[in-house]
């Protein structure tokens, strides 16, 4: 398998070279030169194989022969080491939770897979990598948990000051050793700007860069596996499925529409937002046109210009027409949020946290338009994690999990800065 640059369809390399290298030279994004549909028979047989089973067909043609098949598989095995249960919340409505990991959020897949690649790609060097990552919220936890003590690989996690729930924070900034956080002035398309910068500067090229971020592929590519895993769960419903993603940088759902390239029988897509709404507004005129950042309570969506969009309008042709056939956007105020998870919680006795809650929103407007489906909303992150947003909606003191109470003692260690060239010594200096 090739893949090549959304800047430039001529620059093409190999998967290996792809997550190394986590951007293409010229900055563009890496996209499968070829997506070759899995047989009906495969969709016609899910429900009786296993998930890891399913993972592996969904994913062998990304990586042809550049990791043998018995790694690939041990790779997925090990990033599927927990549950993705898909729970009704109430009539034809569905929650696909993404928050049985070790960092409770449904980036702990793509963090797990990208790592285990890296160390095997390593193996046979003696060349260190540097992971260098941007967070809004749950890649910080999930890289840092991922990547943690894995041999020849430093991780470092920019995120914007007072920008993330204090538990996401410590989630990056207490485990020390190979992980390193930097806390940037700014909002997250400022952290995501500075990566951008560092991958085309000559001068770092000595730490060997790469990403963490769903820009790079084996972050991005491993997140379409629980969609496959939902449409197992619901198959026997023989009803249209609708799945609607609380949308930030756009990597989740972009390997939703992947999937269904794919052939993975999903009838729509719905990618909700908060108030940062540049998508819902291509959606509308064509238009693609973001506006500042702004700060709401779904903190891991406030993206005003999201990477992996680039990558969903390659796969629609960038046909707004091809779009709007199966793929909707809605933004909603923290307003509307709230109210949907004190809906939610008071109706049905379900707990949703805020990322979830916008989802939620989307799918049941989407749902008033297609008679006859049944809906899925993703639940992105444990609500423990928005612990004083989801507190002081519903009313009550939500109980941290047993696995996670020691790391609120841990102390936070990170270093602050203003901008590219302060991030930029510190890499010269710290890595």
């Amino acid at each position: 398998m090739k893949y090549y640059s959304l800047n430039n369809k001529q620059h093409k390399t190999t998967f290996q070279e792809a997550v190394i290298l986590g951007l293409a030279p010229d900055s563009g994004l890496y996209f499968p030169e070829k997506i070759e549909p899995l047989p009906t028979s495969f969709f016609e047989e899910i429900d009786k194989l296993e998930n890891s089973q399913i993972a592996f067909e969904a994913i062998k043609q990304f990586i042809g022969n550049e990791i043998p098949e018995n790694n690939l598989k041990e790779i997925i095995y090990q990033t599927l080491s927990f549950d993705f249960p898909v729970v009704n919340v109430e009539k034809d409505i569905y929650a696909l939770e993404l928050f049985h990991g070790p960092t409770m959020a449904f980036k702990d897949v793509g963090a797990r897979f990208m790592s285990k690649c890296l160390e095997f790609f390593n193996e046979d060097t003696s060349k260190k990598s540097t992971v260098l990552v941007a967070t809004s919220g749950d890649t910080g936890g999930a890289v840092a948990s991922g990547f943690y003590e894995a041999e020849k690989i430093n991780v470092v996690i920019l995120y914007p000051k007072g920008k993330i729930s204090d538990f996401q924070e410590r989630q990056l900034t207490t485990l020390g050793h190979n992980i390193k956080a930097i806390s940037i002035n700014g909002s997250f398309d400022d952290c995501q700007d500075i990566v951008k910068k560092a991958f085309v500067d000559s001068d770092l090229k000595h730490i060997n860069l790469t990403s963490a971020n769903s820009i790079n592929i084996a972050r991005w590519l491993p997140q379409m596996f629980y969609f496959f895993f939902t449409y197992k769960a619901l198959k026997s419903k023989n009803k249209p499925i609708i799945i609607a993603c609380p949308s930030g940088n756009f990597g989740n759902i972009c390997a939703g529409v992947l999937a269904k390239k794919l052939g993975l029988p999903i009838s729509h897509f719905v990618a909700a937002t908060n108030l940062n709404d540049t998508v819902p507004r291509f959606m509308e005129n064509g238009v693609y046109k973001p506006k500042s950042t702004i700060q709401t309570i779904s903190n891991a969506m406030d993206v005003s210009n999201p990477s992996n969009f680039i990558r969903i309008r390659e796969l629609y042709n960038d046909d707004l027409n091809e779009f709007q056939k199966e793929f909707s956007s809605y933004s909603y105020s923290d307003e509307e949020t709230r109210k949907a998870m004190q809906f939610v919680y008071t109706n049905y006795n379900y707990m949703m946290d805020p990322h979830g809650a916008v989802a939620y929103l989307g799918l049941k407007d989407e749902l008033q338009k297609q008679n006859g489906s049944i809906g899925v909303f993703l639940e992105t992150a444990h609500p423990v994690k928005f612990e004083e947003t989801v507190n002081e909606t519903l009313g009550i003191s939500i109980e941290f999990p047993e696995n996670m109470k020691s790391i609120l003692s841990k102390e936070k260690t990170m270093t602050l800065c203003d901008n590219y060239a302060e991030v930029k010594a510190f890499l010269m200096n710290k890595i």
